[in-house]
């Protein structure tokens, strides 16, 4: 079949089962764009046109972690290319299979500094898992092939596809039909046998076990297996923010998010246990706090797919390197339905500590709390995939929204303000019977806030609320803790937009609330309205987010908890967390 290098290439991501791709025009890339247009004039793909290219990638991130799909996002050269560098970042840095592809000038210009020129290539090599720049027209079924394999297996995370604009346009004879053949890419997935029992003898042997959970866990669906060894062995479960929706946070076992702004009791569990069971995680400092003070007492059984993150941080006692549904099940497979569990005095712990240190919804007199508003959607829509943006905003929904499986989408390992929105319409594109929830903040959402502009387009009809304090809140509470409130520029009242005003600018609801009675109707009407909201909610200017682990402390050391309330009976448990700290 002769065809051009542009067609070859979309052709080629239609054939990875791909619908949609989120991207923005631009010279380098207009002969894939008349592609792109012929192949949704024929019903194959569906392009959506942001309004900025970080608003692409990170649709195309949001999309992915919804649907565990490889997301697609394109762009042009130049400036096109490196407006996804913040994308690309943020879904290396959370392991996101995506593939980006970029326009380049022809392939004879390269090098000689020609318009809209830049090395993409080199710009995002240490932030890809892979990527390539397309030589040949003939390489091009294999290369695309070749993408979505190492983007969607092993460890995901992004692959960078660099086509110049002679390549395609050129005609070639194309073959569709590529084999993938990585002889040197050989993901490791079954766990070895021997580490595997030697993990289920420090599980029975042990007395205040601890199950640790990651992203890991949720990329590689093992949300089954993981429910199932925690409820046959009665282990304990807190999860990552990257590892939310793996396990459910409603059931008994659950003691929410351990680190910075973890629960009280999942941060007492963690100094206090003595045995951890860390499943596709990888010890992030926002997790371990104090690292020579994390789980001091403890042994560590550590569960990844990527050899690099095993003892990269934590040297565990038993490493096993595997794919984690693959691992679990072969876990379960070893052990039986009625283990010796010799936890009970373990939990009793744990029930006084979630008793004495819960997570608090504070109410105001005449104005919102964040919390109020956050817990209010939540417990309006338990069902909801839910996007955040970066800040106070983002640690209390964690806190305090309970998700299922790939139902909680957040930027947690680049912290990358202006996420929410853009992975939001992602979200919603691929899953567009489902109710999807963008929690931002006044800072955050203007960050990428053009993409209403998308959302006005294509109808998306997600719900975008905005916690509205006024300030960069997580770094006005940085200021006023360790900085003696000198809050250098990060009030954000000045210059702020209307953003009801802004919402109807764009032809979409704009609603404000601002009075506690109002909220549980306000929040029915925003999730029953059949079309996009964009929601600003006016709250306390001033409100903290606690539990929070100071820097350097250990994850006992928090502060913000509540005077716990004990009798008498429960002293041994106030010894213990005197010992912790």
């Amino acid at each position: 079949m002769q065809t051009t290098g542009a067609f070859a290439l979309i052709d080629s991501v239609r054939r990875q089962g791909v619908k949609h791709i989120f991207g923005y025009p631009g010279g380098a890339i207009l002969p894939v764009y008349d592609e792109i247009y012929q192949a949704e004039a024929r019903g194959e793909i569906k392009h959506y046109l942001v309004r900025h290219e970080q608003g692409a990638v990170h649709a195309a991130d949001g999309y992915a972690r919804a649907t565990g799909k490889v997301g697609v996002c394109v762009a042009t050269s130049g400036p096109g290319a490196t407006n996804l560098v913040t994308g690309i970042a943020t879904a290396q840095m959370d392991s996101i299979p995506m593939v980006i592809i970029t326009g380049q000038v022809p392939s004879y210009a390269i090098g000689t500094d020609a318009f809209q020129e830049t090395d993409i290539w080199g710009i995002t090599l240490p932030i890809v898992k892979h990527s390539y720049v397309i030589r040949r027209p003939e390489d091009i079924a294999r290369i695309v092939a070749e993408a979505f394999h190492i983007a969607g297996t092993g460890r995901p995370g992004p692959v960078l596809i660099d086509i110049p604009k002679d390549i395609g346009q050129k005609e070639f004879a194309y073959h569709p039909d590529a084999e993938v053949d990585l002889p040197g890419y050989q993901p490791k997935v079954k766990g070895h046998l021997h580490q595997i029992a030697a993990a289920i003898a420090m599980i029975r042997e042990a007395k205040r076990p601890l199950l640790y959970a990651g992203g890991g866990a949720v990329l590689a669906d093992a949300h089954a297996e993981l429910a199932e060894l925690a409820k046959r062995f009665q282990l304990p479960v807190t999860t990552t923010l990257m590892g939310k929706g793996a396990y459910d946070e409603n059931s008994e076992l659950s003691l929410g998010m351990l680190g910075m702004h973890g629960t009280a009791y999942a941060n007492f569990a963690v100094q206090g246990c003595d045995l951890l069971i860390a499943i596709g995680a990888r010890f992030d400092d926002r997790v371990t706090g104090r690292l020579d003070k994390f789980a001091p007492d403890a042994k560590v059984i550590h569960i990844d797919i990527d050899p690099a993150e095993v003892g990269k941080n934590r040297k565990p006692d038993v490493p096993i390197i595997g794919d984690v549904k693959e691992v679990l099940q072969a876990l379960l497979d070893a052990t039986s339905y009625e283990e010796n569990i010799q936890t009970k005095e373990w939990f009793a712990q744990l029930d006084q500590w979630k008793e004495d240190y819960p997570l608090e919804v504070p109410a105001y007199e005449g104005v919102l709390s964040p919390q109020q508003v956050i817990f209010e959607f939540g417990k309006q829509a338990p069902d909801a995939y839910f996007t955040t943006d970066v800040g106070q905003h983002q640690m209390w929904s964690a806190q305090l929204i309970k998700t299922g499986p790939r139902k909680w989408i957040s930027s947690a390992g680049l912290g990358t303000m202006g996420y929410g929105m853009p992975a939001a319409m992602g979200a919603k594109v691929a899953l567009p019977d489902h109710q999807v929830i963008c929690i931002s903040g006044d800072a955050s959402i203007q960050m990428n806030i053009q993409e209403l502009g998308t959302l006005a387009q294509y109808g998306i009809k997600i719900k975008v609320i905005i916690i509205n304090n006024g300030w960069q809140g997580m770094v006005r509470q940085w200021q006023e803790s360790f900085y003696d409130e000198r809050y250098s520029s990060s009030n954000m009242e000045v210059g702020m937009p209307d953003f009801v005003k802004l919402a109807e600018a764009f032809g979409l609801k704009g609603v404000r609330v601002s009075d506690p009675q109002d909220l549980q109707a306000a929040v029915a009407e925003i999730l029953a309205y059949d079309g996009p909201v964009f929601a600003d909610f006016c709250v306390k200017r001033n409100e903290n987010c606690y539990p929070m682990v100071p820097p350097g402390a250990s994850n006992a050391e928090m502060v913000g908890l509540p005077t716990p309330k004990r009798s008498l009976t429960l002293e041994p448990a106030m010894q213990l967390e005197k010992a912790l700290v």
